[in-house]
């Protein structure tokens, strides 16, 4: 249990309360620290997978954890956003994009039930989804009013936009891979 790749997971979980923090410190340049947290985030989510395939150290508590550490850092940047925000272009999506976590985890679980976790596995779509929001995330935590990095703001609300309508097409895939069991019952 006790190996890098869970290591980094449970780090990454350590990280949401620093990443709140810097958030709503009112530190100088919070919000590049608060995004920098997240940056850190998103990249030991990627790690953890990749050192649990490449060490042969994947175990069923890195399985089970991963993806709740992942859905918890994502809904937490989304709802700190959508608070931040506070308009429509902010909500909806967050809204979409965390129920649709929900939801899919409750589809896997009730599939694992079935013993037919495997028919709604993980999909590239997904993986895609998932760089589409930690990168619009990141611009949208950011923010920065440097001219030189201007763009990340923009880059990152269609990157969101991007982001949803994978979040909405995942779930429709996931649901069409699962429609003969959930059909049947």
């Amino acid at each position: 249990m006790w190996n890098i790749p869970n290591l980094l997971t449970l780090f990454r979980l350590l990280l949401i309360p620093v990443f709140i923090y810097c958030f709503y410190s009112g530190l100088e340049h919070a919000r590049f620290w608060s995004a920098l947290v997240f940056c850190l985030a998103a990249v030991t989510d990627a790690l953890d997978g990749y050192l649990a395939r490449r060490l042969q150290q994947s175990t069923p508590f890195g399985a089970f954890l991963d993806p709740v550490a992942d859905k918890v850092m994502v809904a937490t940047a989304l709802v700190l956003i959508a608070a931040d925000i506070h308009n429509l272009w902010a909500v909806v999506p967050a809204i979409i994009i965390i129920s649709r976590e929900i939801f899919i985890s409750a589809l896997r679980e009730w599939m694992a039930g079935l013993g037919k976790r495997a028919n709604v596995a993980v999909s590239n779509l997904g993986k895609y989804k998932t760089i589409a929001q930690m990168l619009a995330l990141i611009g949208l935590i950011w923010q920065p009013q440097l001219p030189l990095f201007a763009w990340f703001t923009p880059a990152g609300w269609i990157l969101l936009y991007i982001a949803t309508i994978l979040t909405v097409w995942s779930m429709y895939e996931y649901l069409r891979a699962a429609w003969a069991d959930l059909a049947a019952n």
